[in-house]
């Protein structure tokens, strides 16, 4: 992983720009399971959708870590 990002001469660190793409995911993710009915299954959504961000961003940080 690189130390760190410019975006139009600021520097921003790379797990910040990997919390972002994994909120994004996590969303779209946590709609589609909502459609599909999970959430009834749920003992507490603010929990699983907390849970579903970590891993999404764990394993970015990893992908992102191996390439």
């Amino acid at each position: 992983m690189i130390g760190e990002v410019s975006l139009y001469g600021i520097y921003v660190p790379p797990l910040l720009l990997l919390a972002l793409l994994a909120l994004l995911v996590s969303r779209v993710l946590s709609g589609l399971l909502a459609r599909a009915g999970l959430y009834r299954l749920v003992w507490h959504p603010a929990l699983f959708d907390l849970a579903l961000f970590v891993i999404v961003l764990g394993g970015l940080s990893f992908l992102s870590s191996i390439w």
